[in-house]
């Protein structure tokens, strides 16, 4: 009867008895416990029985077998690795013979990862990478590497940068849960991207925004729908750079339609969330979540009113009734779990989210409107993202402050805040609502560009 104490014994006496064994048990279930439990490998432990076993039909037992030549550490055994590794019919099998040639950290196994590099199969360059780890610094290595930043697949280059290539944190960086006194309960008067490129990497938690429209509104004209495009994109890069690893970007932005010149031309409308998504995907944002505003019919323009008198094909436009919360997570290879655990006890229970919590990507709001801004946040929708996606004490940031009723929603929920806003009007406009008590019981500083620098030097 097989047992892993009687695998340990034969395995530990030598004289190929774990071979003699397998050459009485060949149904798959019979190897894959017996090589599973062979655990660590004795110097003079025979393996001569295991070659035979890659080209067992189960890649169960193809794995096993692929992992237990590894643990010998035989450079006999690399062109038996090498031949897995490109040819194997199965994945985890070809990774794993990559793995079993990286650990053996060998010059010979250098050359066939080199070479494994150019596979077709993204999981087998990134193993090969990986083993190449404890080359990092040898020339011809590093210059294996380098044009793999450029490869197609999006994983292989997250790979490479961040294992070969991506700047290492000062050892003096501010801890996670920290944000910087000079940006707590701020707002600052001046264009966005200006201001941001004053911040330190990493400085703030969370972001929540919703960008101007295209050319939809008055406060929004832009020479172009890429030109727009790309100054999104630029916008956040920056927000990028300076947001907390694994920390979040929510981006409320919907389809906007431009209306007609002229009964002679048709009106034209531009799918904001969905073109400015692959920019956000190729500077490093992790895609998330998306999430549904639905808006009161009432409360939206009516487009369906020609239709409803006529009712004739093509000519059917819907209401738009909804706008995205597109909701995307700074790359990293740290899961959800660590940024939790860079909380005290009392801070992860002090933010816990009450009950009555929103469990689907629906969420149902009435939307704001305002006399001085015609695109105003609702206090609930802000509530729900600054609840969901940061802790108290966190710094939230919005580089489109508006009305600022993001900044006054983190002040309620035991937040900073950090706004920018460039439209003067606005900006003057959230000055006055201090005395409508809007920024009252935490005291915030309203600035210039240059009041701004003047406090961070």
């Amino acid at each position: 009867m097989l047992t892993k104490e009687y695998i340990k014994d034969l395995k530990n006496n030598g004289n190929g008895a774990i071979g003699h064994l397998v050459k009485d048990y060949r149904d798959s279930g019979s190897l894959t416990f017996i090589l599973e439990n062979l655990g660590q490998l004795p110097k003079d432990f025979d393996g001569s029985f295991l070659p035979d076993l890659l080209g067992h039909k189960n890649p169960t037992v193809r794995l096993w077998a692929i992992k237990t030549i590894g643990k010998l550490g035989n450079e006999e055994y690399l062109p038996l690795l090498k031949q897995t590794a490109l040819n194997d019919s199965d994945t985890n099998v070809r990774r794993e013979a990559v793995s079993s040639i990286g650990r053996m950290r060998t010059k010979k196994g250098q050359n066939i990862l080199t070479e494994i590099l150019q596979d077709n199969d993204p999981k087998i360059v990134c193993q090969a990478i990986r083993g190449l780890l404890v080359f990092k610094g040898d020339n011809k290595v590093d210059d294996s590497l380098k044009p793999l930043l450029n490869h197609e697949n999006e994983m292989v280059r997250t790979v490479i940068y961040k294992e070969y290539f991506a700047e290492q944190k000062d050892k003096n960086a501010q801890p996670h849960t920290e944000s910087y006194d000079y940006l707590k309960n701020f707002v600052v008067n001046a264009d966005t991207i200006e201001t941001m490129k004053l911040l330190k990497d990493e400085s703030i938690h969370l972001t929540f925004t919703s960008p101007p429209y295209y050319n939809a509104r008055d406060y929004s004209i832009y020479p172009s729908y890429k030109a727009y495009l790309e100054f999104l994109a630029d916008v956040f890069r920056e927000v990028h750079r300076i947001t907390k690893e694994g920390r979040f970007l929510i981006v409320n932005t919907s389809p906007i339609i431009i209306p007609r010149i002229s009964r002679a031309h048709s009106s034209k409308r531009y799918p904001i969330p969905f073109d400015i998504h692959p920019y956000l995907m190729e500077m490093g944002w992790e895609f998330i979540d998306d999430i549904v505003w639905m808006k009161p019919e009432a409360s939206v323009k009516n487009r369906i009113g020609g239709f409803q008198q006529h009712r004739k094909p093509l000519g059917y436009k819907p209401n738009s009734v909804t706008e995205y919360l597109m909701v995307y997570r700074k790359s990293t290879e740290k899961l959800l779990d660590w940024n939790i655990r860079q909380y005290d006890w009392q801070t992860v229970q002090d933010s816990k989210v009450p009950e009555g919590y929103e469990t689907t990507n629906v969420w149902k709001i009435d939307p704001c409107f305002d006399k001085v801004h015609s695109a105003v946040f609702p206090v609930e929708l802000c509530k729900r993202v600054i609840q969901y996606y940061s802790y108290k004490g966190d710094l939230v940031f919005d580089p489109f402050g508006g009305s600022g009723t993001m900044g006054k929603t983190a002040k309620s929920l035991g937040r900073y805040f950090f706004l920018t806003e460039k439209d003067e009007t606005y900006f003057d406009y959230m000055k006055s609502k201090k005395s409508k008590e809007m920024f009252d019981t935490i005291e915030t500083k309203f600035l210039t560009l240059d009041e701004f620098k003047e406090t961070i030097k």
